[in-house]
């Protein structure tokens, strides 16, 4: 539907056979060496849809340009196209992010995600980067499906199913000190996570690190579904009770 409607375009058909050939060459029955080229493959073609560098991608925007609360920075958010397909991709090419026996306590993930929004919206008050600004615009719905269907989702089974479950399966029974083990991931996930907001500045990493500290808590604690409700309150809380993304400093 979308490629008739000509968004996106037939030049996407590329990156997308590039995702058909990793999902084929990480099948459980392949060799070690085609599994990990297989996952090398998808690496690189993830880099390129998570920072839109691969053309015909012609997503259109869900709100004019501006700021959404005085003193805040102007931003504009699209319903981009080809980075929800590094999320469908994990689905259908990894089942095994959703087979790892977890704590399922719903309460504690439920003190997890409420901790780390509390935490990272307070330290970001403190820092500056945003301030109290409660709204409800009008593109608020279309944004939150947006922001929970084509980015949190993503972002958590690539960096907390993905990174942090493949650093995981690694250091299992390479590290002696089994909390070490646990904790190492998290940690180097976080950073990737924080990183990976660099745009923003080096506040925006340090917070965004932050969040990806209780995200991975929240995954090892609840499973998927767990890291998905932080990321996306978090979010929720930030968009419609500050000033988001940030202060225009």
């Amino acid at each position: 539907m979308a490629l008739h409607a000509g968004q996106p375009s037939l030049a996407t058909l590329f990156p997308m056979a590039l995702l058909a050939v990793a999902g084929a060459a990480v099948r459980a029955h392949r060799p070690g060496l085609v599994r990990r080229l297989g996952h090398g493959l998808f690496v690189v073609t993830a880099l390129g849809l998570a920072l839109h560098l691969w053309p015909g991608f012609n997503s259109a925007s869900i709100m004019p340009e501006g700021a959404s609360s005085p003193g805040a920075q102007p931003f504009i958010t699209h319903l981009n196209l080809d980075k929800p397909l590094i999320g469908l991709w994990l689905l259908l090419a990894c089942p095994w992010l959703f087979q790892r026996a977890i704590d399922s306590s719903w309460r504690r993930s439920l003190s997890i995600a409420l901790g780390t929004s509390t935490l990272c919206l307070t330290l970001a008050c403190v820092m500056g980067v945003t301030a109290w600004a409660p709204k409800w615009p009008d593109y608020a719905w279309l944004w939150l499906a947006n922001n929970l269907l084509l980015v949190v989702i993503t972002e958590e089974l690539l960096f907390r199913g993905y990174l942090q479950g493949a650093l995981q399966s690694a250091l299992q029974h390479r590290c002696h000190n089994r909390a070490l083990g646990r904790i190492l991931p998290i940690a180097i996930t976080a950073l990737l996570f924080g990183l990976a907001h660099a745009g923003g500045g080096w506040a925006w990493v340090m917070l965004a690190g932050l969040a990806g500290v209780g995200y991975g808590l929240a995954w090892n604690q609840g499973g998927p579904w767990a890291a998905i409700g932080a990321h996306f309150l978090l979010n929720l809380v930030h968009f419609s009770l500050f000033a988001y993304p940030m202060l225009n400093r």
